[in-house]
């Protein structure tokens, strides 16, 4: 199956007080056509940034990308003019953001909204998109749909907020959705609600997703492959399945072991000590070094590099496959858990 997106070397960075913040660093994964790709990893780690950076509008931010690609269908968005990106934003590819009341214009109307989104990418007619727009938010189950058109931001709950996020995005069947926390801020109910309604639009549309989130459990549920992220680089990519039965990287290891389990005991959790380094600072050896307890000479003096130390499962860490080896595949009942 042919790469609907590669991203090729990816490295984006800003321009602070203290000097120029590497946030995304050589990063490179791809995917194809109805496949959902999680990128998971604390605040700070450069998964936002990676998002924002394959829309091109991390540069009104503040950020610059600095060297790589972004291949669309082969065709690299780097290079494209910003007129050019606003005929692809919304259109080819969409994106939901975290925090949709922020997201949406409270003076408004919703419908408005979204209808606004086909008129300007599809040239619909404003009664031709008002019809479509109604058809959209059903689709979404919201409920009155006719009614709710005219009804502005506040007047709706954070979980039709977010399904009126995902219609926006969705409204002219993109290629490929990318989802900025979208559950962040919802309960556990609503949270599953939006997550098996981004699947059947998926399965609908044969769009590919790409899942930013920090949360293991979502993307256990959802998503065909991960990517961790750790100070702006990617430590470990491999199918979803892989990522829990067997974890290569040390940090990979910390992330599931700090996940709540049901039944332990309150103080039992296992946080990662210490914290990421500076990105604004040149970073000598592994960037996780100092926070890792099975760090030696090596990992302070060199980079390591991504490496395939399983069929389709690269890891970047001198000691992976000893360190593997040595606590066993312990990890498959944590995926359970």
């Amino acid at each position: 199956m042919s790469k609907l997106l590669e991203v090729k070397n990816l490295s984006t960075q800003f321009k602070t007080e203290r000097g120029i913040a590497h946030a995304v660093r050589q990063v490179n994964f791809s995917l194809e056509p109805g496949e959902t790709m999680g990128i998971v990893g604390e605040s700070g780690s450069g998964k936002s940034v990676t998002a924002r950076s394959i829309l091109r509008i991390i540069e009104n931010q503040g950020g610059r990308i600095s060297s790589g690609e972004i291949l669309l269908e082969g065709d690299d968005l780097i290079k494209k003019s910003e007129k050019e990106m606003r005929a692809i934003r919304g259109n080819i590819i969409s994106m939901i953001f975290q925090d949709p009341m922020t997201s949406l214009n409270p003076l408004i109307k919703v419908g408005e909204q979204i209808a606004e989104v086909l008129r300007y990418h599809k040239k619909y007619s404003k009664q031709q998109a008002k019809e479509e727009t109604i058809k959209i938010m059903k689709d979404m189950s919201i409920p009155s749909a006719e009614k709710r058109y005219d009804q502005y931001p506040h007047e709706f709950s954070g979980g039709m907020l977010q399904r009126l996020m995902i219609a926006i995005s969705l409204a002219c069947k993109p290629k490929l959705l990318i989802a900025d926390e979208p559950t962040t801020a919802l309960d556990v109910t609503i949270q599953a609600q939006i997550l098996r309604l981004m699947k059947q639009l998926q399965d609908q549309y044969n769009m590919a997703i790409l899942l930013i989130t920090h949360d293991l459990g979502v993307v256990a549920e959802v998503c065909d492959k991960v990517s961790v992220m750790y100070a702006g680089e990617i430590v470990e990519s491999t199918d979803v399945a892989s990522i829990f039965e067997e974890p290569l990287h040390p940090y990979t290891w910390g992330l599931i072991e700090s996940i709540p389990k049901l039944g332990e005991r309150k103080g039992s959790l296992k946080p990662i000590e210490g914290q990421p380094p500076n990105l604004a600072e040149k970073i000598q050896g592994c960037a996780f070094a100092k926070r890792c307890k099975y760090r030696t000479e090596l990992c302070d003096r060199e980079k390591p590099t991504l490496t395939e130390l399983r069929p389709s499962h690269y890891v970047s860490c001198h000691h992976a496959d000893e360190l593997v080896k040595e606590r066993g595949n312990s990890y498959a009942s944590a995926a359970k858990g």
